[in-house]
């Protein structure tokens, strides 16, 4: 009796471990199921990105702000129902984020290519993300791949979780860290915004009232940033924002960062000496860049019977 037990729960935990292991994200999930998958997806977001520069900084922006929600699961790309609170209306995307389309056309080519829904939109939103840093000559990484797609969305999860323009770096830290990201990954993510722009609502408070701004910098800013009205206007977040170097780090060092947030890394903490360091060293930079995306695109991922992959991305099933 006690040896038919102890075989009972041998193979409980046999196929428990199995079951954890065809859980995990791997990155050559596709390489069966669909081989053309991946090659599609870089070739929607080249053409993308070929026709605006700027959807590239789009692209990753929404990778980000979908993994500090509840994980990598494509939340962020659900529209508002009775039973879904969409994300899209969220503080930090409201007016802001964008893509959608792109990513609407990705899902619709690659469905297509591998002849049923078999992609998440999840998945593809980490792979776009990657091949928007490759289009603006950033680095490369291996997506791991295998995630699937949430059956809800939390506008208030969004409102808590995803970091604003307005954080010290302590919050920053702390923000980060509920996710299971260090400090160097702060940096080296934040990095990101060598790529895009940031709207007037989001660095005003900056350039009129912080102390730690170069002069001239802020007087820039203000002539298309006034005191009031102009949310919207934008300014680059870095001096090439459709190129992706390391010239963000430098700004901040030169304490021309555009948003709070940004300047606090290089404000006299424990994170200066990293900034100046990617502020001298591209590579190292893009070396530690590419290993946080790999990490951030690890958070909270839905795999096996989890969730879902949706036939639109916009809807749940």
């Amino acid at each position: 009796m006690a040896s038919s037990s102890f075989l009972f729960l041998h193979v409980l935990v046999m196929l428990s471990l199995a079951s954890m292991a065809f859980a995990d994200l791997s990155d050559d999930f596709y390489d069966d199921v669909c081989p053309e998958a991946l090659p599609t997806i870089k070739r929607v977001v080249e053409d993308a990105v070929r026709q605006e520069r700027r959807m590239g900084a789009s692209l990753l922006r929404l990778h980000f702000h979908d993994c500090f929600v509840n994980g990598c699961d494509a939340s962020i790309l659900l529209d508002q129902t009775d039973t879904i609170d969409s994300e899209k209306t969220a503080r930090a995307n409201n007016n802001s984020a964008r893509g959608f389309e792109v990513i609407d056309k990705i899902k619709s080519e690659v469905d297509k290519i591998c002849g049923c829904p078999v992609v998440s939109c999840a998945d593809i939103l980490a792979v776009a993300a990657r091949d928007s840093v490759v289009a603006l000559h950033g680095p490369t990484w291996e997506v791991q791949l295998g995630r699937r797609d949430s059956t809800t969305a939390s506008r208030t999860t969004a409102n808590n979780d995803i970091p604003t323009p307005f954080m010290d770096l302590s919050a920053l830290i702390n923000n980060f860290k509920k996710q299971g990201l260090d400090e160097e990954d702060l940096v080296a993510l934040s990095g990101s915004h060598t790529l895009g722009f940031a709207q007037c609502s989001t660095f005003r408070n900056r350039i009129y009232n912080d102390v730690n701004i170069d002069s001239t910098f802020a007087s820039q800013r203000q002539a298309n940033c006034p005191r009031s009205g102009g949310d919207s206007n934008l300014a680059s977040l870095d001096p090439t924002p459709a190129l992706f170097n390391s010239k963000y780090f430098s700004n901040l060092v030169s304490n021309k960062g555009l948003l709070h947030s940004d300047q606090a890394l290089f404000s006299g903490g424990e994170t200066d000496d990293l900034v100046k360091t990617y502020s001298k060293n591209l590579k190292t930079f893009s070396e530690d860049f590419a290993e946080s995306m790999i990490k951030m695109g690890n958070i909270k991922p839905l795999t096996g019977k989890q969730g879902q992959i949706r036939v639109d991305c916009r809807k749940v099933n």
